[in-house]
């Protein structure tokens, strides 16, 4: 029998190799290795797999579990592979490694990895980030991420959302975020704006409606108007006037919704501004208090109460 020591490229049998308890991918992308497999079967495997020996006969990946896929799919019975001779800690590691240089590896997946090599290294995150060749910002903001609840990490994985997206939404509260990344989602938002989002929400405050709001594509000139209707809406809210507003398009035209409660539109100072008094000798010009001139209503505006709200359609 060949004595194989550590450092040697061997030809080991594939179901002898187990998987890494340490690997901190998971997801992999079956079309990539798919592709994989068919170069590997033309030409071979170029880059040997790394393995580990854990008793007679069998080993354990160290790095390369796309490569060893790819060599399952392939029905190769061997694959080369280096020998070596790491311990727990430098396994977690170097698989580590090997994920961070491939720039599609999910930023969660990364950040948990290296948890655990901070785990079994026993160390701060400093003598961690000199060991891996990061800056300790940039350590210490990989595992911030992790303070995304799973459902918020599961709609940037499900999105291909970046890291810096992620990163973005933490300078809001927990309760906001999830609203913050479903809007960044269906909008597609670059980091930019994403962080312009995330300042709006910020100015909002906890108590006012939200700004995450779904954008609709529409002409210059209508868009203008729209947002002037939302600039009186606002200066409601800053007023004290819980006003919310809705735009939609439906069946060929665009619907625009105007909220406001029947109890802050029957206060006083929700009323519009009254002209300017007339002089004294006027007054008994003036109509009654109690029966103020009706004002009359734009037929192209309906208006309606529902659920203790005035609700206007334009």
């Amino acid at each position: 029998m060949e004595i194989q020591k550590p450092g040697r490229v061997v030809m080991v049998p594939v179901a002898a190799v187990e998987p890494s308890p340490y690997q901190a991918r998971t997801a992999f992308d079956e079309t990539e290795i798919a592709a994989l497999a068919v170069s590997i079967v033309q030409n071979g495997l170029l880059q040997p797999i790394s393995v580990r020996r854990v008793g007679p006969r069998r080993y354990q990946l160290v790095a390369g579990e796309r490569r060893l896929r790819a060599c399952k799919l392939a029905k190769l019975e061997k694959v080369p592979a280096i020998l070596t001779d790491y311990n727990d800690d430098e396994t977690a590691a170097l698989g580590l490694l090997e994920n961070i240089q491939r720039s599609q590896l999910d930023p969660f997946d990364a950040a948990r990895g290296i948890r655990e090599v901070i785990r079994l290294w026993g160390c701060t995150q400093a003598e961690a980030a000199r060991r891996l060749g990061l800056s300790q910002p940039a350590l210490a903001n990989k595992l911030r991420l992790l303070t995304l609840t799973p459902e918020q990490q599961k709609i940037c994985t499900d999105n291909r959302l970046t890291e810096r997206h992620a990163r973005a939404v933490l300078r809001l509260p927990e309760s906001r975020r999830t609203a913050a990344l479903q809007r960044i989602a269906e909008d597609e938002l670059s980091v930019r704006a994403a962080d312009k989002l995330v300042e709006k929400m910020l100015a909002a405050g906890p108590g006012a409606p939200s700004p995450v709001r779904r954008a609709i594509p529409m002409v210059r000139d209508v868009r203008l108007f729209v947002n002037t209707l939302q600039h009186a809406v606002d200066v409601m809210t800053q007023k004290g006037i819980p006003a919310t507003t809705s735009c939609t398009k439906r069946d060929g035209c665009f619907e625009y919704i105007v909220r406001i409660p029947v109890a802050a539109a029957e206060r006083p100072h929700a009323a519009p501004a009254l002209p300017p008094a007339p002089p004294a000798d006027l007054g008994d010009a003036l109509p009654p208090a109690e029966a103020p001139a009706p004002v009359p209503e734009a037929p192209a505006v309906p208006a309606g109460t529902a659920d203790g709200f005035a609700v206007v359609l334009l």
